[in-house]
């Protein structure tokens, strides 16, 4: 007969998400995940397969928890909806104390790591990326809903995606310079002048 398990799978998952969050999936070790989920190895294991299958799991809790939440302002069609969206972003990253791993983006740290050399993790970076440009695109779109220049407002989303990403990976190491990297995406983001 098998043990049912003693423990919340979605507490757990929690709990190596912000450890994955904050170091890493190359640098967060089975013992440290062990201390911070609280579950032996052996339990770990059991639950999730491997490491790699606690990480997919914290890192689709990541998604739907921490960055779905965030896109309503892109996604709820009203207007200003990037510009409120990059505020919230620059208040969210003032507000924290130092070292918080929420500096960072869990999906920017896994691009820069395991995503480098594992198709899987690349394709879900590439997803996050695609998602959140495409969010920003449909916004732009609802401040400037002429068809006048579609490619202008397409370069603008891929811009501004790209502000965003090396925000959040610059936000670690430089606050300020990535809450100047946001003013510059919050400029590029005001509808353009008629």
């Amino acid at each position: 007969m098998a043990r049912s398990r003693e423990f919340d799978t979605a507490t757990v998952v929690r709990a190596a998400r912000d450890l994955f969050w904050a170091v890493g999936y190359d640098v967060a070790s089975i013992s440290d995940l062990e201390t911070a989920t609280g579950l032996s190895r052996s339990s770990l294991y059991q639950a999730f397969g491997n490491k790699r299958g606690l990480f997919d799991a914290a890192l689709q809790d990541y998604l739907d928890e921490i960055i779905e939440p965030r896109l309503v302002h892109l996604t709820d069609g009203s207007p200003d909806g990037v510009r409120r969206y990059l505020r919230d972003m620059a208040a969210s990253l003032a507000a924290l104390e130092p070292g918080d791993p929420r500096f960072g983006c869990m999906i920017v740290r896994a691009g820069a790591g395991i995503g480098s050399r594992d198709t899987d993790a690349a394709a879900v970076v590439a997803g996050y990326r695609r998602r959140v440009e495409g969010s920003i695109l449909a916004a732009l779109r609802v401040d400037a809903p002429l068809p006048a220049d579609q490619a202008r407002t397409a370069h603008r989303a891929t811009v501004i995606t790209g502000l965003i990403v090396s925000t959040l990976l610059l936000a670690p190491v430089d606050l300020d310079g990535a809450l100047a990297l946001l003013d510059a995406a919050i400029i590029e983001a005001a509808p353009p002048v008629e």
